[in-house]
């Protein structure tokens, strides 16, 4: 892409851009830029610019135009949550749970066959046959409604521990839950609800959440108080979208700040939590 636009223009900017990524790679992919100005020796907004630059470059130039165009995916929720005054109302979405019967005409053949009084050896191996796949196709629809049973006891326990975040969407009013309270609440193994947590995606009035996303950690602040980590995630994230970019907020800085606020959290915790967050560490965040 670089040798594209010098053959378009002379502009210096795309000889440095090219010489950085060419010869400094590791420097650049490392954000150690005092190192980059001192190998070509140019002033910092010469180096803002060529990096701005850069920053727009296509790191996949192979999927530009329609061939390459990203596939988006649709999520269809598993659950519906809707509050209806003042109260909760879970369902099972009937899209990904149609009713399921036996056809009529399966059991009017086997009936015909137990009115007639002569039955040839054809026909006792057909009814046979048919009382098989009918007994089967019953045990089917009830493992299936098994199934949407035990995951609507699931989905209303996970309702009823977070009553709060459903009535009003805020993240803080989230409590701490892990697998093993819904478990031991409704008497299921925790392998059943990992799976159902794991896989299913629940429409409410204010988005469509994954289960394991109301599964989280406790944590309790000076004043006593459990609070979900998913607050203490929000406090870090908006503490680093707010940081100064030229001297990013280390581990240490964030776990300061957190602690002001009334969490005792170690700084490998932090460090853990902005991991998740999919957030690099201060160095790599900091910008000219």
């Amino acid at each position: 892409q670089i040798k594209r636009k010098q053959e378009l223009g002379n502009n210096p900017i795309y000889k440095l851009a090219y010489s950085i990524i060419d010869e400094m790679m590791e420097d650049f992919s490392k954000k150690h830029y005092a190192r980059i100005l001192k190998k070509f020796d140019i002033s910092e907004e010469y180096l803002r610019e060529t990096l701005e630059f850069i920053a727009r470059l296509n790191p996949k130039p192979a999927q530009s135009g329609s061939e390459g165009a990203e596939s988006k995916d649709f999520i269809i929720p598993d659950f519906i949550v809707k509050e209806n005054y003042g109260s909760l109302e879970v369902s099972l979405n009937s899209k990904n749970a149609p009713e399921l019967r036996v056809s009529k005409s399966y059991n009017e053949t086997l009936q015909g066959f137990d009115v007639s009084k002569k039955k040839s050896q054809t026909q006792k191996d057909a009814v046979q046959y048919i009382k098989q796949k009918l007994d089967g196709a019953k045990w089917f629809i009830d493992a299936v409604k098994q199934r949407q049973n035990t995951l609507l006891i699931t989905m209303r326990k996970i309702v009823e521990i977070q009553q709060e975040f459903f009535m009003s969407g805020d993240e803080s009013d989230l409590r701490p839950m892990i697998l093993k309270d819904i478990a031991e609440h409704i008497g299921m193994d925790i392998s059943t609800i990992s799976r159902v947590a794991s896989s299913k995606y629940v429409e409410t009035d204010f988005g469509i959440f994954l289960l394991k996303d109301f599964f989280t950690e406790g944590i309790t602040t000076d004043s006593g108080e459990e609070v979900s980590n998913r607050e203490v995630k929000k406090i870090l994230k908006e503490a680093m979208e707010a940081e100064d970019k030229k001297k990013p907020l280390t581990d240490e800085a964030l776990k300061d700040i957190l602690q002001e606020k009334g969490y005792q959290i170690a700084r490998r915790t932090v460090a853990k939590y902005r991991e998740q967050l999919n957030v690099p560490v201060a160095r790599l965040r900091k910008e000219l």
